[in-house]
């Protein structure tokens, strides 16, 4: 059989599975968006089907052949299709270590699992979501022994979402957070400096926090034809294909910052899938290489831009102009500095960025201890909030501003957490490197952020995951990853603002 036959088949079923995990994507966010609170139950039985019918297409015999031969014959194989190989190779490889009927299962319970978050959550109930997460552990752990019999169960899971990253790495990184942002923490709290932020909680109207939201995505050179923006309590963002991709934000009458914040953390989630290649389009590559990196591009828009004075600066006369009685007495500067002020905070999504990683290496702990058997789903609730108050010094009030408040492990999200603080790590160096470059604050002050996102595009976002994520950070940054520019970063930011 001649090897372009088979490439030719290794495509077409490639488009075949894309087509249900678009399916199944498309009722993920309707789930989380606009469907009413009681659809899990009649859409249970739906992913049940397309579950299966997915499952089915990973593990066909033919396919699997197929990617064999292809193995086989790397060496003969274009850049692109030898990629997709190695790439499916190693998926369906775990795939197929799954039973069916468990993989089925498995995501039935997710679904119900995350319903059931939403309810706990609005309740301050966890008792309720506590069996529901008992469940998605086991299968966390159990997945994870099919995958990688002989290796420790985290550095799997971590793996799922960064490939390559182990808890050796990770541990050695968050001893330096914690190294040097804990005695930062410290002076910024006993610092003298006084930021003005009364006009943050005043009253400003959804409908026009709305307008707010479509003007940010236009600085950020989104497309709006290929990106809409929804609502929902935990925002995300989620991509069918460069031509279709989907942001969401959660409005808060009293809290004008958080929207703008949230819109530019997924606006730059949203900029790396629509600037994929177009080569990639139909391609099971067509996607951010890893969380990590993808959240480098979230982190670094949402801060290292969003928060700067530049940036202040350029929007805030939009600010005025549709909120005039709420920010007529402010100063872009005041906004400045009440945007980027530091304080220990209960909730991650809300957290300063000096704080932030505080907040991740919370969780990081907590996974280690979860999946280990330390800890179970009852300890949870009392070990999440004895860390709090260890490392940041406040301790939830109820389970609703704990442990409760993200839904990443209703979803079996265990092993994500650590990208948010690794991704902005990540964005740190990757700065730097574009600051040699370009001229990137003249840039930012003049709101012409298209020469950024093209150099952005050129090193990361047209690859998908054409390349790992070592690669893509060395294809940036001419380097290995090095935490310092994140950690100096920080230290001279709040230095200024706090004089220090």
């Amino acid at each position: 059989m001649e090897l372009k036959e088979v490439i030719e088949r290794f495509k077409a079923h490639q488009k075949k599975m894309r087509a249900y995990w678009h399916a199944l994507g498309l009722l993920s966010y309707d789930s989380r968006t606009t469907a009413p609170k009681g659809s899990s139950k009649g859409l249970g039985p739906t992913l049940e089907v397309l579950s299966e019918a997915s499952y089915k297409l990973s593990v066909d015999e033919g396919f699997v052949a197929d990617i064999d031969t292809l193995m086989a014959h790397k060496e003969e194989l274009d850049d692109l299709t030898r990629r997709e190989a190695e790439h499916l190779y190693k998926e369906i490889s775990r795939m197929r270590k799954i039973p069916m009927e468990e993989y089925v299962a498995y995501e039935v319970v997710r679904n119900e699992s995350e319903t059931v978050w939403h309810q706990a959550k609005a309740e301050n109930n966890y008792a309720l979501f506590e069996p529901y997460l008992d469940k998605v552990i086991d299968y966390e752990r159990r997945f994870a022994r099919y995958y990688a019999p002989d290796k420790p169960v985290y550095d799997t899971l971590l793996d799922n979402y960064e490939e390559g990253m182990t808890t050796q790495v990770l541990d050695g990184y968050f001893a330096q957070v914690r190294e040097k942002l804990v005695p930062l923490i410290h002076k910024v709290a006993a610092s003298p400096v006084n930021i003005r932020e009364d006009f943050t909680t005043r009253s400003f109207p959804i409908w026009k926090q709305r307008m707010v939201s479509d003007y940010l995505m236009d600085v950020l050179t989104i497309d709006k034809s290929y990106c809409a923006i929804g609502e929902t309590e935990h925002p995300f963002t989620t991509e069918f294909s460069k031509y279709d991709v989907r942001i969401t934000t959660n409005y808060k009458e009293t809290s004008m910052a958080s929207n703008i914040f949230s819109v530019i953390h997924e606006g730059g989630h949203a900029l790396y899938e629509l600037n994929m290649g177009e080569d990639l389009t139909g391609s099971v590559l067509a996607g951010g290489t890893s969380m990590g990196i993808h959240e480098s591009q979230s982190r670094f828009f949402e801060n290292y831009i969003g928060r700067s004075r530049e940036f202040v600066n350029y929007i805030f006369p939009k600010l005025q102009e549709v909120f005039p009685e709420q920010l007529g007495d402010v100063s872009a500067e005041e906004f400045y500095l009440a945007v980027n002020k530091s304080a220990p905070s209960l909730i991650r999504t809300e957290a300063d960025e000096l704080t932030y990683s505080l907040h991740i290496l919370i969780r990081y702990e907590l996974e280690k201890q979860i999946i280990s058997g330390e800890l179970t789903a009852k300890d949870l609730p009392a070990a999440w909030n004895k860390l709090y108050e260890e490392y940041l010094g406040v301790c939830p009030p109820d389970d609703s501003q704990g442990v409760l408040q993200d839904v990443h492990w209703s979803s079996g999200g265990f092993g994500y957490f650590p990208s948010y603080s690794i991704g902005s790590a990540y964005g740190a160096q990757m700065l730097a490197q574009m600051e040699r470059e370009l001229d990137v604050w003249g840039l930012v002050a003049k709101g012409n952020l298209a020469p950024i996102v093209g150099w952005l595009t050129e090193r990361i976002y047209r690859y998908g995951s054409a390349r790992k994520p070592a690669e893509v950070l060395d294809n940036c940054v001419h380097a290995p990853f090095d935490p310092r520019y994140y950690l100096d970063y920080l230290e001279k930011k709040y230095t200024e603002i706090y004089q220090l």
